[in-house]
């Protein structure tokens, strides 16, 4: 077999690959060998087809088969005796493939690229320094109260938490547009439903009032022909409810699964979940931080087979999403366009912690896996039997065992940074958008 290596651009490579004709030849021989034994052609016994019939009918198709798998098989020991790093599999173009006479052929594929780390001790991460406190608990006692509200009519001045009944009928430059339009309406004030400053205009009126209000839709509205624009609506409120919440006591605990020890039960077990889902939102923090540095300090070539498998996953995983949502015959292909630049990322951000592992001959570490698997569990009612699911289960676990590894790249790239700690409350770390 004779090799020689082309660089064709950037991280593309052509292998033009020849392989001797008394290899070619020898296999096709063989191959038609068996074929004769198989076959049935009128006028013969089988197993008596002669081989000059053999060859007339089936040689060319034989050898092309016999072609492609040398091909394959030939690539695979160049790229080795070459010690070249495929990413993507090849294309094959035979340039000669005839009886007696060598096999040619070229296979042209991209590389990975050279990856070199460096700068890691610049990267800037800012640790949030949090802890939940009796304020946070009761602030999230007021939310598990709110999923259990009930609403009681009323005839007061609206305010931000209470329930209207209402019509609205909305025009853009005097006339009225499709969605504007609604009747018997329920609306919850701050809920945040409608388009800014619907709701602030409507939040004092009472049950039987008329009002005319102008809000402006936003320039990123999801209609074209109303992005931006100035519109009327005319309101009218048929009934108000006020928002009851129930008392926080043992029947309120039960509510949750707490069927003993009452609310300091119910705190205690909320106060945990807290603290597991900040831990969880701080060490993403500090991974998303990493990351930008990391990122922002490398230039890396992409090949783009990589791009093109990350964009695949990418599309699939949004097509599963939409499928819960509508009938699966009826959802359009989605343009590789959609994700290109979030695969691009993905792909970018693998090669770098790739690199990070190699040179670092990081390893699986085992407990970490397990503390893994034992956070995820802990959400559920019986952690126990969530273990023992991943333990039978292969392909989760190799899920799990890569999430471990790239947790421990991120951590060795955390003790290279420059990290300070700040000061930060839980609402800042789990509700950044609620500021």
């Amino acid at each position: 077999m004779q090799v020689s290596v082309e660089t064709i651009q950037g991280l593309e490579r052509r292998l033009t690959i020849s392989v001797p004709a008394e290899t070619v030849d020898v296999e096709v021989k063989n191959r038609l060998r068996q074929v004769s034994k198989t076959q049935r052609i009128d006028g013969f016994r089988p197993g008596k087809v002669p081989a000059s019939v053999i060859q007339k009918r089936y040689g060319k198709s034989v050898r092309q088969e016999v072609a492609g798998e040398l091909m394959q098989r030939n690539f695979v020991d160049a790229i080795i005796a070459e010690k070249i790093n495929p990413a993507g599999r090849p294309s094959f173009v035979a340039k000669s493939n005839e009886d007696g006479k060598p096999l040619e052929f070229e296979a042209t594929f991209e590389i990975y690229p050279e990856v070199e780390l460096k700068d890691l001790e610049k990267i800037a991460v800012e640790r949030p320094d949090v802890e939940v406190n009796d304020a946070d608990l009761d602030e999230m006692f007021v939310t598990l109260q709110k999923q259990h509200q009930t609403w009681k009519e009323n005839k007061r001045i609206t305010k931000k938490g209470d329930k209207l009944t209402l019509d609205f009928n909305g025009r853009v430059d005097g006339e009225e547009f499709e969605g504007g339009k609604a009747e018997g309406f329920e609306l919850e004030l701050g809920a945040g439903r409608m388009i800014p400053g619907f709701e602030k205009e409507i939040t004092g009126m009472k049950v039987g009032e008329e009002k005319t209000i102008k809000v402006t839709f936003p320039d990123d509205y999801h209609a074209e022909n109303l992005k931006g624009k100035e519109a009327e609506f005319d309101i009218v409120v048929h009934k108000t409810e006020g928002s009851v919440l129930p008392k926080v006591d043992e029947e309120f605990a039960k509510l949750f699964g707490v069927e003993e020890g009452g609310v300091d039960a119910l705190r205690a077990e909320v106060s945990k979940n807290m603290s597991r889902e900040l831990t969880q939102a701080v060490k993403a923090k500090v991974k998303e931080q990493v990351i930008e540095g990391l990122l922002a300090g490398h230039e890396v070539g992409l090949p783009s087979a990589l791009v093109a498998q990350e964009v695949d996953v990418l599309r699939q995983q949004a097509m599963q999403r939409f499928q819960g949502q509508m009938d699966p015959k009826n959802l359009p292909e989605l343009p590789s366009e959609m994700f290109t630049e979030q695969a691009e990322r993905r792909v970018k951000v693998g090669l770098l912690l790739g690199e990070v592992i190699k040179i670092n001959e990081l390893k699986v570490d085992n407990a970490k896996v397990d503390e893994l698997i034992a956070t995820a569990a802990s959400a559920y009612e019986d952690p126990k039997e969530v273990i023992e699911y991943y333990a039978n289960n292969q392909e989760l676990m190799q899920q799990m065992q890569n999430v471990a590894l790239e947790e421990q790249a991120v951590d060795f790239l955390v003790e290279k940074a420059d990290v300070s700690s700040k000061k930060a409350s839980f609402k800042d770390i789990m509700n950044p958008e609620g500021k």
